[in-house]
């Protein structure tokens, strides 16, 4: 019993780190939760012959995110529009109890690691996010330290060429997504414009449950339009808070307790190039119940 205690408090003790590395993989909150559960009962199996707890766990972690890349990415070929990752209430730079790096935790970021292969993803978020090294991240995965080498250059040239902009702080953050949406409120097309980039885009993620724009909406004007047209068709019992999610504050709509939307904004803090507007009710479940699952989960 004691040994079984033991063990479950040294698996607590990684937890938050580990969901961490774990939702940056997958994107979603309930596979990261998933994968947690498996990496916990390896660890009761091996444990005792287990030298260093940490960075065995982290590469259990990633092995079994890696295995279910495969079959997320087959599920995603049949999704119902446009795909995001699934929002998550962090505080401060915290995130489930642990520090994160709000730009490697935002949605902009997330959605960007979907566009890199599953081995150049895991290789990326080990070295640039977790700082191992090459030649620990060639162990971690098992494979041959020059292909790992070659798997991070590929990796780091996509995100390059598409990196997300940043506000430099988060009340620049804060004051401009306030600007954005009070303009929104009065309807003024140009108004909303001269936020936007002339090629900002919104994508916007219902998963087929929610009616909406299954493409990405690009253009200043075209943007614009679309989410005074949202705002318009919001109905207003509902509430407005902004929360930070993913490290960045975002416009979260509530009916009751649960989250009915999540919008984030990618700005430079002077102008918006993008929206990400999950609207998918099995993606916002998480975020509405987060609270109870921070007690469970965090340290």
């Amino acid at each position: 019993m004691r040994e079984g205690r033991f063990l479950t408090d040294a698996f607590s003790d990684y937890r938050p780190g580990l969901f961490a590395l774990a939702y940056r993989m997958l994107g979603t909150a309930t596979d990261a939760e998933d994968v947690l559960q498996e990496a916990h009962l390896r660890f009761a199996e091996h444990a005792a012959e287990v030298q260093y707890p940490k960075r065995w766990l982290e590469q259990v972690v990633t092995r079994l995110c890696l295995d279910q890349l495969g079959s997320a990415r087959a599920r995603r070929e049949e999704y119902v529009g446009s795909w995001l990752p699934e929002p998550l209430e962090t505080d401060g730079a915290r995130l489930y109890g642990t520090p994160v790096d709000p730009e490697t935790v935002s949605l902009a970021f997330l959605t960007l690691l979907e566009r890199l292969s599953p081995l150049e993803r895991a290789v990326f978020v080990l070295v640039e996010i977790f700082e191992y090294s090459t030649e620990e991240a060639a162990a971690a995965l098992e494979r041959e330290t020059p292909a790992v080498r070659q798997l991070l250059h590929r990796a780091r040239g996509h995100v390059q060429a598409a990196k997300p902009r940043f506000a430099p702080s988060r009340d620049a953050h804060l004051a401009i997504l306030g600007a954005f949406f009070s303009a929104v409120q009065t309807g003024d097309v140009k108004k909303v414009e001269a936020f936007l980039t002339a090629d900002a885009r919104a994508v916007m993620d219902g998963g087929g449950a929610v009616k909406t724009a299954l493409k990405i909406i690009r253009g200043g004007d075209r943007v614009a339009r679309l989410v005074i047209g949202l705002s318009k068709k919001i109905d207003p019992s509902l509430r407005y808070e902004v929360r930070e999610v993913n490290g960045w504050p975002a416009l979260v709509v509530l009916r009751d307790a649960s989250v009915w939307n999540v919008t984030h904004v990618e700005t430079d803090g002077d102008r918006v190039f993008g929206l990400s507007v999950c609207m998918n009710p099995e993606k916002l479940r998480a975020m509405s119940h987060q609270r109870a699952l921070y007690r469970l989960s965090g340290p």
